[in-house]
């Protein structure tokens, strides 16, 4: 694993806690923070995979 799948991955994580506390505190701009925050996170984690593989590949 590289430190672009690590950190997406937590970016991920971090981003549904804020969404999820955002829908349950009834505030609509932590929740889309946390919507945007998790897609960053996702697009992240995507390149550390694209990485992985072409290393396998290589």
């Amino acid at each position: 694993m590289n430190k672009d799948q690590t950190k997406g991955r937590v970016e991920e994580v971090k981003g549904k806690v804020k969404e999820i506390a955002g829908k349950l505190s009834g505030d609509k701009k932590l929740e889309d923070e946390g919507k945007l925050q998790n897609l960053k996170g996702q697009v992240q984690a995507g390149f550390g995979d694209l990485k992985e593989d072409i290393k396998k590949v290589v």
